[in-house]
């Protein structure tokens, strides 16, 4: 067994981690931004809904295949060559929707399959990362550094609108272009965040740490076989794809749901209403980190699925105007951001950190699934209420799905238990 190297804590060389892992993220955010281009490819090629969001869909299945894949090869081969080519192939994915995203399969191959295997290969390099420089803060540390994928669209999506523009005719050249500007973003700072990140000695913990004071969180490393056999993973997936399921559909339907019924009261354009959004999205990464630190991930948990339920029923069922609208949704994304903090550490804290890139990866499974099948199921079920001339009726039946699935996910919560040989 390795010694426990007791180190004074290093902190401009762990925050700097941190520091890397945002930037990161921040690029890599820019997934959440599809909803700015479904409009555009609307017009330029007469595409319906369930196509424009049929390649947000494959990016996040795929994001998930890479997460697995990279959270396996990350915990062996270390952080930087994985984010590296990560970085790489989401730019290579952005090149080619520049040249062959005129299709829908195109488009799908492009930015679904080889931009989604990228973001989800870099996306796993600075949550493990970090959970091994932070032990003394998971939730927190794991918080901050996915902030940034949340907020990302704070930043690209009002960008990206102002690169496409709003003139039909032009669509042709400028969603080109735009895509070719991220590739470049990509290979420039995904792949330059990489180069910074590092692995701390085998045992080595912070000064005025204790792994005893924190045995209550886990008291083993499980590998992921060991994992799979305890029935809390299968149980924490199915709290995580319904957590998933509210905020990706939101975020999916946000520039529509803008466009269409609160255009006339609007003060922000689609874009920029999902760039607020995700302010909410990344601070809630942060600030639900934090707080389950505080209270408990169980307690931290089942807040955020109240809050769905508010925000479903109360704001986003009945679009009454803009304001309503745009509280609704940052209140969903606000808790949505807390899911993607508080799993990493929860399944450090029931599994252990040794292995938390592959056993997350796995875990991370139930967020690309349901971003595959769940906005796809209510595109489908918007795409007949805009046949019926009813988008009212549309939207009022997936939020109040989506709300029931919260209380479902509340039950689940309240029955969640560590694993007791942990």
């Amino acid at each position: 067994m390795a010694s426990t190297i007791v180190a004074p804590t290093p902190p401009a060389q762990r925050w700097r981690f941190a520091a890397a892992a945002l930037v990161m993220q921040l690029c890599l955010g820019v997934l959440y931004s599809w909803s700015v281009f479904r409009q555009p490819l609307a017009e330029l090629y007469g595409w319906p809904k369930t196509t424009t969001i049929a390649p947000y869909r494959y990016s996040l299945l795929f994001f998930t295949f890479a997460m697995i894949a990279g959270g396996f090869w990350q915990d062996r081969k270390g952080p930087r060559v994985v984010g590296s080519v990560g970085g790489l192939l989401v730019g290579i994915g952005c090149l080619l929707a520049a040249w062959i995203g005129d299709t829908p399969a195109g488009l799908i191959f492009a930015y679904g399959v080889v931009g989604g295997l990228g973001v989800g290969l870099a996306y796993v390099t600075p949550i493990a990362t970090c959970i091994k420089w932070f032990p003394d803060k998971r939730g927190m540390i794991v918080g901050l550094a996915v902030m940034g994928f949340g907020a990302g669209s704070a930043i690209f999506a009002p960008l990206l609108e102002a690169l496409l523009g709003h003139d039909p005719a032009r669509y042709g050249e400028t969603i080109p272009r735009t895509f070719l500007i991220l590739a470049g973003v990509y290979f420039v700072f995904v792949i330059g965040a990489a180069q910074l990140y590092r692995l701390p000695p085998a045992g080595w913990r912070p000064e005025g740490w204790s792994p005893e004071a924190a045995a209550a969180r886990s008291r083993r490393d499980y590998t992921s076989s060991e994992m799979l056999r305890t029935w809390q993973i299968y149980a924490l997936w199915v709290t995580y794809f319904i957590g998933s399921s509210v905020g990706l559909t939101a975020i999916g339907e946000a520039t529509p749901l803008v466009r269409e019924m609160a255009q006339a009261g609007a003060f922000l354009s689609g874009g920029a209403a999902l760039g607020v959004m995700s302010l909410f999205n990344g601070t809630g990464r942060l600030a639900w980190g934090a707080v389950s630190d505080r209270i408990g991930r169980n307690r931290a948990i089942l807040c955020m699925f109240s809050i769905y339920v508010v925000a479903c029923l109360g704001l986003l069922r009945n679009v009454s105007g803009f304001p309503a609208l745009l509280a609704g949704l940052c209140l969903v994304g606000l808790c949505f951001g807390g899911f993607l903090a508080i799993m990493p550490a929860l399944t450090a804290d029931f599994y252990g950190s040794r292995n938390v890139g592959a056993n997350y990866g796995i875990l991370f499974s139930a967020y690309g699934l349901s971003g595959f099948f769940v906005p796809g199921y209510f595109a489908g079920i918007m795409e007949q209420a805009r046949q019926a001339s009813d988008l009212a009726a549309g939207y009022s039946t997936v939020y109040v799905t989506l709300a029931a699935a919260s209380v479902v996910g509340a039950l689940l919560t309240l029955a969640m238990r560590r694993p007791a040989t942990s």
